[in-house]
Order: structure tokens, then C-alpha cells, then sequence
């Protein structure tokens, strides 16, 4: 057992902080208390340094896109076809991409990670800790959501190719959606008779756990227009929807705030290479959250390195958002973007012992990691 001793513990579900310790066995917090250190094997003495949940970027493409891997390195978009719901991020990550070492550095301890936004439906999202050397053993989740893309993206790879504006991108995602939900009631009506099964299609199969509401679209949308499209469709087909990027949500927060939709903010710099970006401002996330709407943030790393994913929590209270809930945003509320609350994002008894120990505010560039541990093993220490 490992015994975390005399922090300062920011649960991530509780604005208060209190010092105490963390006892850690076989991968879980076992208990949060005081004088536990007797139990332990080892503890490590975290006097004067701060305790926190590991850090969760919802929203990248790690391992897809592979560090310094130049065009044989590039995963994540496949550009033959414009609907692919049949690929698995768990199928082309690479558990030695040098990002995610980065990660841990950085005190992120688990990611979400996907198909890139050129289709507009790329396959789903997977979960994964940011250590290990064997993908499946990596696996926290190996569908949390089906990637669908909205705006420049898909008109930029397909213009010649069957999509040159955003009115037929949204008729591509309808038609894939409509002809799976075709499928779903063939299936449903061979439940009392084989006989009527459909013949096998992979791209409505990969789509049944979207209509079933097992998983929920997760929509690449920046400008104002693609957020309110990508939103139609989901009522349309009475899908779950989470919206990632909202570069322009701000425009509508308050509508946005009254949707009950999840949002992943992000990021908050880049090249501005695009026309949709030219609303990017780090006030997005706070705007959003004071308007009622629950917020994670994320880097859309190797847009942004992943390590940088407090920084952007940082960034976000400077422009104007809660402090705690830009901590939510990178601990528990990502978590909870990813359906993964159960076992992570914040420190409570039962949870993945994923642990971020810092000297100073991480929040802040004068932050500093001392000790990471994902599944109660130590693998940063500084």
C-alpha cells in the first residue's frame, strides 16, 4: 500500500480543500482521511504540496497522429470515404507515441482519442491511461463516443469528392443515420424471427450504439451555424450529442446553457489558419459555464501538447471562469464527458488511484509536478 501524506487535497467535487492523506492499494483509493500512513509500504510525504485528481483531456488524437511521425506518422483521418462509423481508435494507436509520455509530465493521466474531423462520421473515440506498452491493457473504455464533423474540415477533403458545403455535409450525416435506423428496426423485428435478420452491414452495425443512446455523437463544431446543425440532427434522430471545440458557443451561451448538452472547450490557441477559428478566445469556456452549461476543457493535442491542458485551465480563469470549475473542467466534468465518473476524474474512495501531486497551483506556470501516479503506480517523480 502507498500512503500519500499531509496534502492538500482538491477533490475535484468539493470547492473545499482540507490536509490529510490518500491510502492507495491495488490500483484504487482505499481511503481519504488522516494518520493512515501506519498501513502503508511507502509513503510518499507531500507536506506543503498539492493533491489533486490526474488530469483528463477529453478530446485528442494521441496516438493517432504520432509525435514527429510526418505524413506515415498521421492515423487519424482516413480520407477515402466520407462516413467511416465503422473505424476504432483502439486499432491504430500507437502505445509508444512520444506524446504521451509528455502527458504524464504534465500530470494528464487519461485521454480521449479519435478519428480526426475530416469525415463527416469517422469512427469512434476511445479512452486509454497515458502509460503502458500494450494498447488493450491501456484501454479504459474502447468506445466512449462516434466521431461526426461539422464545418470546414470535411468540405476541405471531400470538395472534389461528393461534399462542397456544409448543407450536404449535414445530408450525409442524415442519410447514414436514416439508413441505420432502417437497419435498427429490421433487427429489432428479426429479434422474434431470425429468419428476418438484415444482411450484415458494418457501417449501420457500428451506428446501432448511437441510436440506442449507448454512446453519444461527438460533433467537431466551431462556428455558431455547425453548433445549431449539429444539434438539429441530434433531436432529429433523438440522439445523444456532446459538442467538441465550440469556438463560437459564446455567441450562444444562453441557448446553449438550456440544452443540457455537454461541451469540450477548446483549444484555446493555434495557427488560426481557418476562417472558423476567428472567434477563439478563452473566455469561451467560462462564458459557457456561467451560462449553465457543463464544461470540460481540451487540447486537441498534437494541436496543442497535452501537457499543456492546465495551462489552458489557467488561461480560462484569467479570461473570467470559476477556478473551480476550471479544475472541474480538466478533472471530473471531462470524466463525465466520457461517461468514465465512475472510475475517474476526481478523489474518492473507490476510484483509479490516478494522482497528480504538484508544488503550487498547476493552474498556474509557476505549478510544478512532483509525483504522478496512474492505477497507484508512480510514474512521474521529480
Amino acid at each position: 500500500m502507498i500512503c500519500i501524506k499531509n496534502g492538500t487535497i482538491h477533490t475535484a467535487v468539493k470547492k473545499e480543500t482540507f490536509k490529510g492523506d490518500i491510502l492507495i492499494q491495488n490500483g484504487k483509493i482505499l481511503k481519504i482521511g488522516t494518520d493512515l500512513d501506519g498501513q502503508a509500504d511507502q509513503v510518499i510525504r507531500a507536506e506543503g504540496l498539492e493533491v489533486y485528481p490526474g488530469f483528463i483531456d477529453a478530446h485528442c488524437h494521441v496516438g493517432l497522429d504520432v509525435f514527429a511521425g510526418g505524413p506515415m506518422g498521421m492515423e487519424f483521418n482516413e480520407t477515402n470515404d466520407p462516413v467511416t462509423p465503422q473505424l476504432s481508435a483502439v486499432d491504430g494507436f500507437n502505445p509508444f507515441d512520444h506524446h504521451l509520455e509528455l502527458a504524464r509530465e504534465g500530470g494528464v493521466t487519461c485521454i480521449a482519442t479519435g478519428p480526426g474531423s475530416s469525415n463527416a462520421i469517422g469512427g469512434t473515440f476511445a479512452a486509454f491511461k497515458t502509460v503502458g506498452t500494450w494498447t488493450d491493457d491501456m484501454v479504459v473504455k474502447k468506445a466512449v463516443a462516434m466521431k461526426c464533423a461539422f464545418g470546414e474540415n470535411p468540405k476541405r477533403f471531400y470538395q472534389n469528392k461528393g461534399i462542397a458545403s456544409r448543407m450536404t455535409n449535414a445530408a450525409v450525416i442524415r442519410a447514414a443515420l436514416r439508413k441505420a435506423q432502417i437497419y435498427l428496426e429490421k433487427v429489432e423485428r428479426a429479434q422474434t424471427d431470425p429468419a428476418k435478420y438484415p444482411a450484415y452491414d458494418q457501417k449501420c452495425e457500428a451506428l446501432l450504439p448511437v441510436l440506442r443512446k449507448e454512446i453519444p455523437l461527438k460533433a467537431h463544431v466551431h462556428q455558431a451555424n455547425d453548433i445549431q446543425t449539429a444539434l438539429r440532427i441530434a433531436k432529429e434522430f433523438d440522439v445523444n450529442i456532446t459538442l467538441e471545440h465550440v469556438t463560437e458557443g459564446k455567441l450562444n451561451a444562453d441557448k446553449l446553457g438550456q440544452s443540457g448538452v455537454y461541451m469540450a472547450v477548446g483549444p484555446f490557441y493555434n495557427s488560426s489558419s481557418k476562417l472558423e477559428y476567428k472567434n477563439v478566445d478563452p473566455a469561451t469556456a467560462g462564458i459557457l459555464s456561467k451560462a449553465g452549461c457543463h464544461v470540460c476543457l481540451i487540447t486537441d493535442a498534437p494541436v496543442v501538447p497535452l501537457q499543456g491542458l492546465p495551462v489552458f485551465a489557467g488561461m480560462a480563469i484569467q479570461a473570467g471562469m470559476d477556478s473551480f470549475e476550471a479544475l472541474k473542467a480538466i478533472t471530473i466534468n471531462a470524466a463525465e464527458h466520457l461517461g468514465l465518473q465512475d472510475r475517474v476524474g476526481s478523489l474518492e474512495e473507490g476510484k483509479d488511484a490516478d494522482i497528480v501531486i504538484t508544488e503550487g497551483s498547476p493552474l498556474t506556470l509557476e505549478g510544478k509536478v512532483k509525483y504522478v501516479l496512474i492505477d497507484g503506480r508512480i510514474v512521474v517523480e521529480k
